[in-house]
């Protein structure tokens, strides 16, 4: 019956609108919107663009590396390092943003160390990037990893073999056949970061970036003047990251029925 075709369907596309429900609040009866503290929302904007940014920079700069390293490693050690890789993923960002404090105070090693060659650890540009950066590389690498996967070791091999450097193999090979899931990689991380709101408050609680602007702006003045800087930090964050996983899971399937 066609009922039963439909039914499925049905069924999904009603799941998506309850998915996408939450958006709704964007049109809620809030009142007039508001800036609030216009200059803090400012500073919040600018600090977690240029520095989420600066974090990707670090993100990918040492991401990539061990990613292709775990890419071309033996099974068993690959098992290991997507277990370490899966602790810095699954670590509760709160948690995180505590251990973050302890492990770069002045009481530990490499913070004191830090501490002398000038780098302020906690409440500073360096902090946040720091929270950033850990709280994303996890997963920069595993979906590095499967971007890296999908290139067929064989060609890699044979470019090698015609005397191509490992380095020139990477950049004429590698990197042009899972550039897309890179930079799906890449997006991933950003969102993450960008978003992130446990660790960076408890290391970099200023300068405050979005997120903890948007917490302050709710607690001092009221839905009203979170509603602008919630747009922008929605815009922010969601649509290129969108658009480069659609378009990767669509080229993944034209690849897989050619």
């Amino acid at each position: 019956m066609a009922w039963r075709r439909w039914a499925p369907r049905i069924g999904v596309v009603l799941f998506g609108l309850l998915l996408l429900y939450p958006l709704s609040g964007l049109w809620a009866a809030v009142g007039p919107w508001t800036l609030g503290d216009a200059a803090s929302t400012e500073a919040a904007v600018r600090t977690s663009l240029g520095l989420t940014a600066l974090a990707m920079v670090f993100v990918v700069a040492f991401g990539t590396p061990v990613a292709l390293y775990i890419v071309r490693c033996s099974v068993t050690e690959r098992l290991w390092w997507q277990g370490v890789l899966l602790i810095s993923v699954l670590l509760p960002p709160l948690a995180l943003g505590i251990l973050l404090s302890l492990a770069f105070g002045v009481h530990a090693p490499l913070g004191a160390l830090l501490q002398r060659w000038g780098v302020q650890t906690f409440n500073s540009p360096a902090a946040f990037v720091i929270a950033q950066f850990y709280v994303s590389i996890g997963y920069y690498i595993l979906a590095a990893i499967a971007a890296l996967q999908s290139v067929p070791r064989a060609l890699q091999l044979q470019a090698a073999l015609l005397g191509l450097t490992p380095w020139r193999v990477f950049w004429r090979i590698t990197f042009p056949l899972a550039r897309i899931g890179l930079a799906a990689a890449l997006s991933l991380a950003w969102v993450r970061a960008l978003g992130e709101f446990g660790a960076v408050l408890v290391v970099a609680y200023y300068p405050a970036g979005m997120p903890v602007q948007l917490w302050v702006s709710l607690q001092n003045f009221g839905l009203p003047a979170v509603m602008p800087l919630l747009v922008l930090f929605l815009a922010s964050a969601l649509p290129l990251p969108w658009l480069i996983h659609l378009f990767a899971q669509r080229r993944a399937s034209t690849a897989r029925h050619a």
